[in-house]
């Protein structure tokens, strides 16, 4: 599955938390926030996932580089989490 965001229509961690939502079907307990989002992208998306993220640097100057920051930190977490997993079984994210 990919997922791909388009950082200009991310003004919020909420924005990010609903194009995610909708993009990996979350479902709709989804508690859209960091801990949930954790949850799952670590144990309920079924793998291989890509998520694409395009312009960064808008989405940073929209919500800040605190929030921006947590989101691409945990992110980042879940692909290297997965880096030991054959390929056809990761979550792997690129920022552009």
């Amino acid at each position: 599955m990919k997922a791909e965001i388009d950082g200009a229509q991310i003004h919020s961690q909420a924005d990010l938390h609903k194009t995610l939502a909708r993009t990996l079907d979350f479902g709709p307990y989804y508690g859209a926030n960091l801990s949930a989002l954790w949850d799952r992208l670590t144990t309920d998306v079924e793998r291989p996932v890509e998520v694409i993220w395009h312009n960064t640097e808008a989405s940073r100057d929209h919500m800040g580089e605190e929030q921006f920051t947590q989101i691409r930190d945990l992110l980042q977490a879940v692909a290297e989490q997965d880096e030991t997993h054959e390929q056809s079984n990761r979550f792997t994210v690129r920022f552009l």
